[in-house]
């Protein structure tokens, strides 16, 4: 319980610092790099702690959700991709992967149920870390999802492009299902 209270505080300073830092500038108008001021971090619920970072038994595996069938790690989290990022490389960093933490592994990631295996994989980032990706995209968590299914990141314009869940294909899902009751 000391651990977790401590991580909770921790947690909770980084994100009041984030936010601190992405409010300098009027809430939304995009710096000269393309980065924007008001940012992700700032609606940030800092009484809850992100979602963890790095998995030791990786796995992605398909749901139906509220987007419809969509790719989640093994504890169910909303996975997305980010429009910025090229090929098998990731443009968030900083406050953006504070906001938005990257679904790192420390082994080789597996596929679970709905997963195409073969569009499983994982690129280095610039810390040295091993990102998953699908389709060559970089597969990140968000700090504002609370619990499994939520997906309170989709669309969000945010570090200078949109972010959307992915599909089983690899591709980002824009608009929910007209049929079904999604959820899980």
């Amino acid at each position: 319980m000391k651990r977790l209270r401590a991580a909770t505080v921790l947690a909770s300073a980084l994100l009041v610092a984030t936010a601190a830092t992405g409010c300098a500038g009027d809430g939304g108008e995009s710096a000269a790099d393309g980065t924007e001021t008001g940012n992700a971090a700032d609606r940030l619920d800092t009484n809850v702690v992100p979602a963890a970072t790095s998995s030791t038994a990786p796995a992605a595996e398909v749901k139906d959700g509220t987007y419809g069938k969509m790719l989640v790690d093994e504890k169910g989290r909303t996975l997305y991709l980010f429009e910025k990022d090229t090929k098998n490389k990731s443009k968030c960093d900083g406050d953006c992967a504070k906001a938005w933490p990257p679904f790192t592994v420390k082994k080789t990631p597996t596929a679970g149920k709905g997963v195409k295996k073969d569009l499983l994989g994982t690129a280095k980032r610039g810390d040295g870390s091993e990102q998953v990706t699908y389709d060559g995209h970089p597969l990140y968590r968000f700090a504002d999802d609370q619990k499994a299914g939520d997906a309170n990141g989709q669309g969000v314009d945010a570090f200078g492009a949109k972010w959307f869940v992915v599909g089983p294909d690899g591709k980002k899902i824009t608009t929910k299902p007209s049929t079904g009751n999604g959820g899980y």
